[in-house]
């Protein structure tokens, strides 16, 4: 299962979902058990009916970034940029007036060092070098940074959703968050964690189950395309994660005492897994994740994942395929699609247990 042509499979584009449900928690959940292969069909709002009192649930808290800006050259050209490092950069920054950040940028042209772009009045930016498709600018401005993405900020949606830019300014900029998202850095949401309610998470408490937060900052990386036909030579980018003393006291207690830990996404999935020793007891701290997990390893922390369903070729399916087994996954993803299943970002959800 090491070449790239076995994580492929025919999506109709109708099942891509363009706009989450009317209420997170009404998604639908396929729920695969993972030693019978057996399927199940039910309803995300149901979560509870499969988890036990002593299960440890494990959620990311990054948040999104509205680090998605539209702006204009001096010749009046337009271009739009993207903000890839901003938990770096922004840590313990005074923010006096000036930022440099990681970019991605797109417009008619190449843009050479010393260009200029213009966002609104109070904020430009020049272009200092490019690495391949990596661009490095130095942000000015007049006030504060923040006030000024949550001014004319845009969420950085997946291109396969597909709307006006009109409909995406605002509206996502809620639904494309976690409700108990709090540290921000991420480009992209961690998308398992948007079918939770706070209602959900409480009924979920109220039951014994013990929720733990970890952060992983979704970076660019984790979206690059597998350009590689044998996927063992595809290397990860790293992104920043953080996980507490009491949330890794929490998750090896249970380990300790057999009990279940289930995590919410794959970046939660990889933090637990990079930060964990050989017998799956977590380390504490923080650091930077670049662990790339497709079949043939050997999970130490994870006991069942809820995770959505990922693009073909994506390292995303690749990570899941190794905990549930590549026929096992790809008859589910079968499955979800003769059911017609949302997919992707704001698609309905998978419980592997």
């Amino acid at each position: 299962m090491f070449s790239l042509s076995d994580y492929d499979y025919e999506l109709d584009e109708r099942l891509i979902a363009q706009k989450p449900v009317d209420k997170r928690n009404h998604s639908r959940l396929l729920v695969l058990h993972n030693q019978t292969g057996k399927i199940f069909h039910s309803r995300f709002e149901k979560l509870c009916d499969f988890f036990s009192p002593a299960d440890v649930l494990a959620i990311n808290n990054t948040k999104v970034v509205p680090g998605r800006l539209f702006g204009e050259k001096k010749t009046g050209g337009k271009v739009e940029i993207l903000l890839l490092d901003y938990a770096r950069v922004c840590k313990n920054n005074p923010n006096n007036g000036e930022l440099i950040f990681k970019c991605l940028v797109k417009a008619s042209k190449g843009s050479k060092p010393g260009s200029l772009f213009f966002f609104d009045n109070k904020l430009k930016a020049e272009v200092i070098s490019r690495q391949d498709e990596i661009y490095t600018l130095k942000f000015l401005f007049e006030e504060s940074f923040d006030s000024i993405l949550n001014q004319i900020g845009n969420m950085p949606l997946p291109p396969y959703i597909k709307r006006d830019a009109e409909e995406i300014c605002g509206y996502d900029k809620k639904s494309y968050q976690t409700v108990y998202a709090t540290q921000k850095g991420a480009i992209a949401a961690p998308t398992a964690g948007l079918h939770f309610t706070r209602a959900l998470l409480e009924k979920l408490k109220n039951k014994g189950v013990k929720i733990v937060e970890i952060t992983l900052h979704v970076g660019y990386g984790t979206f690059l395309p597998v350009r590689v036909s044998d996927i063992r030579k595809h290397k990860m980018h790293s992104e920043q994660y953080f996980i507490s003393k009491e949330s890794a006291q929490i998750i090896n207690h249970a380990k300790a005492n057999c009990n279940r830990v289930v995590a919410v996404g794959t970046t939660s999935v990889r933090t637990l897994e990079y930060a964990a020793d050989k017998n799956g007891y977590v380390s504490s701290g923080s650091g930077d994740c670049d662990l790339f997990i497709y079949p043939g390893y050997k999970y130490k922390v994870i006991d069942a994942m809820i995770t959505n369903f990922h693009l073909p070729g994506s390292t995303l399916l690749m990570l899941v395929s190794a905990f549930a087994g590549h026929a096992k996954l790809f008859e589910a993803y079968k499955e979800a699609i003769n059911n017609n299943y949302r997919f992707y970002s704001y698609g309905d959800a998978m419980l592997i247990a």
